[in-house]
């Protein structure tokens, strides 16, 4: 985002009116969430100002600083305590879905120890693909796949659902060839450890806000 970013973080760029955590934040509340969790780093006072403790927007807002930018996966562990046990959504801070998807998201069947939304017909190379059988269960995933590497039809959309069972897999997580810690490996040891991990494919308008020409094509929209 170059000098977008200068003076504040990612995630408080103006998307049609407001900034995309905000877009987030209002979205997960219409599925029913009242506590967040969020991780902060580059210009995290930002952040804390705008949002504060949650209470006038009648949440309760939690922090925590992620000092290392060491991957994903190191993320998720940032959330352990946090979650207490309990089922979580995990979301990227760049990344947008329409309001519905939500109320899919919340409810976790007993049966599922994960959700990862996808879409369809995306550049797999600039995020990940996911590997699915016939009932839409993951059976592998693939950070930034190279040219050429076998790929999927689906695009990790960045937003997932967890049970507590995920942090026995970030836990164990080994630098990645690019020098990460990535959540995805984490999904992919759950999956094909016989746990039942579903991919859910999103419904509406999802955006990776991840450039400015993104930017533009969403505030031109309007």
């Amino acid at each position: 985002m170059r000098e977008l970013t200068a003076d504040l973080p990612k995630p408080m760029i103006r998307v049609r009116g407001k900034p995309i955590l905000l877009h987030i934040i209002e979205g997960l509340q219409s599925g029913g969430i009242k506590d967040f969790l969020i991780i902060v780093g580059y210009h995290a006072g930002t952040i804390r100002e705008y949002f504060g403790d949650g209470s006038c927007y009648g949440l309760r807002i939690q922090y925590a600083s992620q000092m290392v930018q060491d991957g994903t996966g190191r993320v998720v562990e940032l959330a352990r305590d946090f979650a207490a046990g309990e089922p979580f959504i995990l979301h990227y801070g760049d990344i947008l879905i329409d309001r519905k998807n939500y109320l899919r998201l919340v409810s976790l069947p007993e049966e599922i120890e994960a959700i990862v939304t996808v879409k369809a017909n995306e550049d797999c190379s600039k995020g990940g693909a996911v590997f699915v059988n016939e009932n839409m269960e993951v059976t592998d995933v693939r950070e930034k796949p190279s040219p050429g590497e076998s790929t999927s039809p689906w695009y990790n959309a960045g937003v997932y659902g967890f049970r507590a069972s995920i942090f026995e897999w970030t836990a164990k997580l080994e630098r990645s060839p690019r020098g990460e810690y990535d959540l995805t490996d984490a999904i992919r040891n759950l999956a094909q450890s016989g746990r039942k991990v579903k991919a859910i494919e999103l419904e509406g308008e999802w955006a990776d806000v991840r450039d400015p020409e993104v930017l533009a094509q969403l505030n031109n929209f309007l």
